[in-house]
C-alpha cells in the first residue's frame, strides 16, 4: 500500500528507479505509456530487434522529443542489461530461449529481472527464480497479467487464512478453437484477414490465445508460483459465470474441478458459442472457504456470495490492464525487493500437442502455429511421457509421426542438445522433482 510513498522517497534523493527494457512491442508500449506520469521511474535504455521501431512506439504512446532523445536506443540486449545505469530489467519479448538467456544475463549482472516472458517462466521458472536468489536479486512475474495477478488473490485468501478452492481466470473457449491455425484465426475473432492487417495484429500471437496454449502457460505459471495444481487431465475450460463460481468451481458431483487447490480457467461462452451471463472473459478469481462456522456466519451478515452451504465464496477482479499495471512489479522489486509472484516448485508445465495428424519430416511452427497447441499436465505427468514443452517447440524437425491429440515427445523430434535453453530447461527438470 505504500509503493508510491516508497518511490516518491527515491525520488527526492535523486535517485530514481531506472528501468531496461527488452521488447517494445504491445506490452512494452502499454508499459511506456505510463512512465510520464510516474515521477521517480525512468527508463534508461529499450533494447529492441528495430530500435527505430522502438522509438516510434515511443513517440506512439505519448513521449516527448526530449524524453526520447535522454534513452539509449540499442539493439544488443545483454549491452543493455550490463549498462550501470539499469537497476530492474523488463523482458517482453515473449521468446522463450531469448528470455531465458536474457533473465540469466540480468542475475549475473545484479539486476533485478521482471519477466512478463511467460513462456520463458513455464519452460524454466522454477530454476531462474532459484539462481536470482542466490544472487541477492528479484526475479518476478509480471502484474498486469493474469498470473501475478491471480497469485496476488491467492496470497489475499491464504493471509486471511481462507483454505483456496481454485483460482485463475477467464477466456473465450470452445474445444474446435485447439485445431486452430494462423490460417484460420481471423474468423474466430468476427475479423477479416485485412481488419487484422490492419491493426497490426500477429495471427500466430493471436492464434495462441484463442487455441489453449496461452491459458495453460498462464495456469501453468500459477500453479509454479502458488503451490495449486492442475488437472490431471488439462483444462477443463467450464463455462461459468461470476454468480455461479462459488456453486460450480469447487470438486465433486455438484461441481465442475477435479479436486481443491486447483487452477482452472472459465469459460465466457457455452460449447455452442452462447454467451455466459456474467462471463469473467477479461479477469482473474480465487475461490476459498470459510474455515469455521463463525466466519461462515459473518459471510452471510456481510452480504457475502456463497454457495448453497454458505461457506465457498469467490472474489474476482473484472480485468486486467496488462502493461499499464506493470509499474507495480518493478516498483516492488526495486523498493521492497519483493516479487509480485514467483516461482517456487514445478508443479505444472505445458506440454505441446498434435492439432491434427502430424507427419515425419514436418518441422514445428511453435506456439500459436498450424501443428501443435500447449496443453497443461501436471509437471509429473509431463516428464512421465517426456513431453516436449511448447517453449521448444519452434523449428524442429519430427521423427516420427504423431496422431492428433496425442503429445509430442522428446524422442518424436531431433533437437540440438548443445542448444543452452533445452540445456537448461534439461537442468531445470533435474533441480526440481516435479510435484
Amino acid at each position: 500500500m505504500n509503493l508510491y510513498r516508497l518511490l516518491q522517497k527515491r525520488a527526492s534523493h535523486g535517485k530514481p528507479v531506472r528501468v531496461g527494457l527488452i521488447g517494445a512491442g504491445k506490452f512494452g508500449s502499454m508499459f511506456l505509456s505510463q512512465v510520464p506520469t510516474t515521477p521517480g521511474l525512468e527508463v534508461a535504455a529499450i533494447a529492441d530487434l528495430s530500435p527505430d521501431q522502438a522509438r516510434a512506439a515511443c513517440r506512439a504512446v505519448g513521449w516527448t522529443t526530449e524524453r526520447i532523445a535522454a534513452t539509449r536506443f540499442v539493439d544488443d540486449a545483454t549491452a543493455m542489461i550490463a549498462l550501470p545505469e539499469v537497476e530492474v530489467v523488463v523482458e517482453a519479448t515473449g521468446h522463450a530461449p531469448a528470455g531465458i538467456a536474457h533473465a540469466r544475463s540480468a542475475i549475473r549482472e545484479g539486476k533485478h529481472i521482471v519477466m512478463v516472458n511467460v513462456e520463458a517462466d513455464v519452460l524454466a521458472g522454477p530454476l531462474l527464480a532459484r539462481e536470482a536468489e542466490a544472487a541477492g536479486v528479484v526475479y518476478s512475474l509480471a502484474y498486469g497479467d493474469q498470473p501475478a495477478l491471480i497469485c496476488e488473490l491467492v496470497d489475499w485468501a491464504r493471509s486471511c487464512g481462507f483454505p483456496i478452492i481454485a483460482a485463475g481466470k477467464g477466456t473465450k473457449y470452445r474445444p474446435e478453437y485447439h485445431a486452430s491455425t494462423p490460417e484460420t484465426v481471423w474468423g474466430h475473432y468476427g475479423l477479416t484477414a485485412e481488419q487484422a492487417r490492419r491493426g497490426g495484429m500477429n495471427p500466430q500471437m493471436f492464434n495462441s490465445f484463442l487455441d489453449g496454449t496461452k491459458s495453460a502457460i498462464e495456469m501453468a505459471a500459477v500453479a509454479n508460483a502458488s503451490g495449486l495444481t492442475p488437472p490431471p487431465d488439462g483444462l477443463a475450460f467450464p463455462p461459468v459465470g461470476t454468480h455461479q463460481m462459488a456453486d460450480m468451481l469447487r470438486p465433486g458431483n455438484a461441481g465442475t474441478l477435479h479436486h481443491a487447490g486447483q487452477v482452472e480457467v472459465i469459460s465466457s461462452v457455452h460449447r455452442d458459442g452462447s454467451p455466459v451471463t456474467n462471463d469473467l472473459r477479461w479477469g482473474v478469481f480465487v475461490v476459498f472457504e470459510a474455515p469455521n462456522d463463525y466466519a461462515a456466519r459473518c459471510f452471510q451478515e456481510y452480504g457475502v456470495v456463497t454457495d448453497a452451504t454458505g461457506r465457498i465464496s469467490a472474489l474476482y477482479r473484472p480485468f486486467h490492464l496488462i502493461g499499464l499495471e506493470l509499474n507495480i512489479s518493478i516498483l516492488s522489486a526495486a523498493l521492497r525487493r519483493e516479487a509480485t509472484g514467483v516461482p517456487t516448485g514445478f508443479r505444472g508445465d505445458v506440454v505441446s500437442t498434435a492439432k491434427r495428424d502430424l507427419r515425419a519430416g514436418e518441422v514445428l511452427d511453435g506456439e500459436g502455429g498450424a501443428c501443435v497447441w500447449g496443453k497443461l499436465m501436471t509437471a509429473a505427468d509431463s516428464l512421465q511421457h517426456g513431453g516436449l514443452p511448447i517453449g521448444l517447440a519452434n523449428r524442429v524437425p519430427l521423427l516420427r509421426d504423431v496422431p492428433m491429440g496425442q503429445p509430442v515427445t522428446w524422442d518424436d523430434v531431433r533437437i540440438d542438445a548443445a542448444d543452452e535453453a533445452y540445456r537448461y530447461r534439461r537442468a531445470t527438470e533435474a533441480a526440481f522433482p516435479a510435484e
